[in-house]
């Protein structure tokens, strides 16, 4: 079990509460499938990902985006029970959809460069440490199933 402190139970709270999902979420993923272009192969029913304007267009793309921060909504309101909570998604992504779990790690960071630019200066290191633990409890949990 995880423990949190009051101050990153907090934290993660404030920034989930500030970011808009639409948003973060689709530049998230975009820059993961740019930067990191062998995670387009789980991708081959979203159309066109052969080059970086066609990503950033893809409306299928931003909504995924979209649905990968609700899911980390999950993990919000589930903060002591992150296993449980990512127990499906786990299988889902191991047994059927055959993900590499280290793409979890990638589309985190990913992630954690958006929010910071979201941020700016408020994303000081205090919070950066907050919010990669608790993108470092998510991906450990979704890659329970694998291990």
């Amino acid at each position: 079990m995880v423990v949190w402190t009051d101050f990153e139970r907090a934290t993660i709270q404030d920034i989930f509460s500030k970011m808009d999902y639409e948003v973060v979420g689709a530049a998230a993923l975009t820059r993961c499938l740019i930067v990191y272009p062998w995670t387009q192969r789980y991708f081959g029913k979203f159309g066109n990902l052969y080059n970086a304007a066609a990503i950033m267009g893809n409306p299928m793309v931003a909504k995924h985006g979209t649905t990968i921060l609700h899911g980390l909504d999950r993990g919000v309101k589930n903060m002591d029970d992150m296993k449980t909570t990512y127990a499906e998604l786990s299988v889902l992504h191991s047994e059927k959809l055959h993900v590499d779990p280290d793409n979890f790690k990638l589309l985190s960071d990913c992630l954690t460069i958006v929010v910071a630019a979201q941020f700016g200066k408020a994303f000081t290191g205090e919070v950066q440490a907050a919010f990669q633990k608790f993108l470092a409890v998510v991906v450990s949990s979704l890659g329970r199933q694998y291990h």
